[in-house]
């Protein structure tokens, strides 16, 4: 049996609130290597300089420590939460959302989160969207997503009937971004999730995100083969930077699948705009 480890809530407020004013400011560097690797790829001239000012302004915000963009996202969370770990000093859920709160407010980002009916804001960007799964050992891993409204807004989900097969899937994430067009600022980063429950298929969608840029699926030599054909016939269609045409509309695609029923074929297309902001810390 492992020997129980504490860790206190003021802890896990205190990293949250780091991570979320560090994703907010400082692009991943997986990221900004294939926004500059695009550049060489990219046709359009008109395209070539939206690149070159997308990693000019991830630039300027890492060195004046400003959000890579005015939307610093709805507050998404992943914890891996160890079994031998004992939270102590409070509630662990209540601790997430106090993180998040003061991140928002002493790093003076802004607040996007509000009553879904009456559009009243809550005013410090919570409550946080909080993913926990318990893993073996006494350590708590967190990271930290936070999540535009646009590319979001772009995202979706299908219940596919289980003929439609590999060629049903390929075409269904084609459509999503082929319908999302400029909306959800391109290039973008397209996170699946195929198998599970309706639910189930776009929480693996958004953690499909956080795989580095471009690693290919280690699991299923299947789903590497479709990432990159996928990104093929999304780079084919012509939306290009921003929206202004040209070949890099999306920088990689990243499948997460999983068994699901025997009537179903669930498939999460999850959209992510060129600001792929996310941390993560162990504690």
């Amino acid at each position: 049996m492992g020997t129980v480890r504490e860790i206190s809530c003021e802890t896990i407020i205190e990293t949250i609130r780091k991570l979320f004013m560090e994703a907010n400011t400082d692009l991943g560097e997986d990221v900004l290597s294939a926004l500059k690797e695009s550049i060489k790829s990219e046709d359009s001239e008109l395209g070539r300089h939206v690149l070159e000012k997308i990693v000019e302004n991830a630039e300027i915000a890492k060195e004046e420590s400003a959000p890579l963009c005015q939307d610093t996202g709805l507050a998404v969370v992943f914890i891996e939460l160890g079994q031998d770990v004992h939270i102590v000093g409070g509630n662990f859920c209540n601790a997430i959302h106090k993180g998040v709160k003061r991140a928002y407010i002493d790093g003076f980002l802004r607040k996007s989160v509000c009553d879904p009916l009456s559009r009243e804001n809550t005013g410090d960007n919570t409550p946080a969207i909080v993913h926990i799964e318990i893993v073996e050992g006494d350590r708590i891993k967190i990271t930290a997503m936070p999540k535009g409204g646009g590319s979001e807004n772009m995202s979706s989900c299908a219940m596919l009937v289980p003929s439609a097969g590999l060629e049903g899937i390929k075409r269904y994430i084609v459509e999503s971004v082929e319908k999302a067009g400029p909306n959800p600022c391109p290039p973008t980063i397209i996170g699946v999730g195929i198998g599970g429950s309706i639910e189930q298929s776009s929480i693996l969608a958004k953690k499909a995100l956080l795989r580095p840029l471009g690693e290919k699926n280690q699991s299923d030599s299947r789903l590497a083969k479709l990432e990159e054909e996928i990104l093929e016939e999304i780079n084919r269609l012509g939306i290009g930077p921003q929206g202004y045409g040209g070949r890099i509309t999306s920088l990689a695609v990243h499948i997460e699948m999983m068994p699901c029923h025997i009537a179903s074929l669930p498939v999460a297309v999850n959209i992510q705009c060129h600001v792929a902001r996310h941390k993560e810390a162990t504690i």
